[in-house]
């Protein structure tokens, strides 16, 4: 049977997660300047399978505007090639037949507005999903309650402490977006 430390270590557990989830949300949002995180959302067709960019090709930067995909196997270049073209990024890859050079280009205002729209996005997605572990685990709480053995006092401190939990990863996903919209915003 659960007891109330294993629902508060649960729910700080879950909350992790939902924080490093939303890190890597973010780090796939470019800001201007080059990182190989960039291409980690698109999957390239590899014999019929939507696979990975990262396990299909070598992804590197070379400097801060550009990127390099370099494929494990030349045939692999066209659906590189395409799956560059057809994502939402709006970038424009150059192929020389060995590798794939992708020149960032600076970012326009409206778009620094459209990327700083999805960084919020993002971190809304993030806060619910805090806020839907602290539901779960009041829950949980309240049916430890029911079954009896735990007083209500004990009940009120837990759901306290999963509050200030809650609180305190609001929090870092807030310090994380203001983080982010900085650094979309530096022209």
């Amino acid at each position: 049977m659960e007891d109330i430390k294993d629902i508060l270590r649960g729910a700080e557990s879950k909350m992790k997660k939902a924080l490093e989830h939303t890190s890597q949300e973010f780090v796939k949002i470019r800001a201007g300047k080059a990182s190989p995180n960039m291409l980690d959302a698109l999957t390239v067709d590899y014999y019929g399978a939507p696979t990975p960019m990262n396990q299909v090709a070598a992804v590197t930067v070379p400097d801060a505007r550009s990127i390099l995909v370099k494929p494990w196997e030349k045939k692999m270049i066209a659906e590189i090639e395409r799956a560059i073209i057809n994502s939402d990024l709006g970038l424009n890859p150059q192929n020389d037949g060995e590798q794939i050079r992708i020149n960032i280009p600076p970012l326009s205002e409206d778009r620094r507005k459209q990327l700083v729209k999805q960084v919020k996005s993002e971190a809304e997605s993030g806060k619910v999903s805090i806020r839907n572990v602290r539901k779960e685990h009041n829950e949980g709480l309240k049916r430890l309650q029911k079954d009896g053995g735990v007083s209500e006092d004990e009940i009120k401190k837990a759901e306290d402490s999963i509050q200030k939990l809650t609180d305190s990863y609001v929090k870092q996903v807030d310090d994380l977006t203001k983080t982010k919209e900085d650094e979309i915003m530096t022209v």
